[in-house]
């Protein structure tokens, strides 16, 4: 984990944004850096600041999902969906955009830590009252697609296995004794042969059709 997290906030609602803000920067290892109320804000905060989060609200203007998927596709900041929506479909709609996280304001103020500290990992949160239904509906969406057909090597295995546990990049490539690159390369190969978009998705698709290892 960084020293110091750059954290940067999106939202419509200015009431929030300060609250949320002033919460992050009570904490001596979060570095506030940007605050905006759009979509359009969202794309030049990532690109001025470059920070390593950014909390995006889905019902301020713009294009969100459109921003969600240029910021991901990046590759330097991870986004954070926080909405008072509680909703099954938009929680699956962000994460297929490019989403880490996925948190309902009404949680936020018991389940808003835990979420950064598993997206700084390499992991997906969704906050506990809805994970369930979207994990049912991505296996849904995965048999439909087919992916059970997908040949993965015995090496995407012991990644799939150690992903299953929620492990991050970097304890996976401690576990299997590769580098934290190699594990990124295994990863982006299994989301090609699984059609998965993320690693929610790749740990679902590969659970069908994959003896994992002990």
């Amino acid at each position: 984990m960084l020293n110091s997290v750059r954290v940067a906030f999106v939202d419509d609602h200015p009431m929030l944004l300060e609250g949320i803000g002033a919460v992050f920067a009570r904490h001596g290892r979060y570095d506030v850096v940007a605050k905006g109320s759009d979509a359009g804000a969202a794309r030049a905060i990532v690109a001025r600041n470059e920070p390593h989060l950014i909390f995006v609200d889905l019902s301020m203007p713009g294009d969100v999902y459109g921003a969600i998927t240029d910021i991901a596709a990046a590759g330097r900041t991870k986004v954070i969906v926080y909405t008072a929506c509680n909703s099954v479909d938009l929680a699956v709609k962000s994460l297929d955009s490019g989403a880490s996280a996925f948190i309902l304001k009404e949680s936020i103020s018991n389940e808003l830590f835990g979420a950064v500290d598993a997206v700084m990992k390499g992991e997906v949160f969704i906050s506990p009252s809805l994970a369930g239904k979207v994990i049912f509906a991505l296996k849904g969406r995965r048999r439909k697609e087919g992916a059970a057909g997908a040949k993965l090597s015995h090496r995407e295995e012991q990644v799939v296995a150690l992903l299953l546990k929620a492990r991050s990049n970097k304890e996976i490539a401690l576990s299997l004794s590769i580098s934290e690159k190699t594990v990124k390369h295994y990863m982006a190969n299994l989301m090609t042969k699984l059609n998965a978009r993320n690693r929610v998705e790749v740990a679902l698709a590969a659970q069908q059709h994959v003896s994992l290892i002990s």
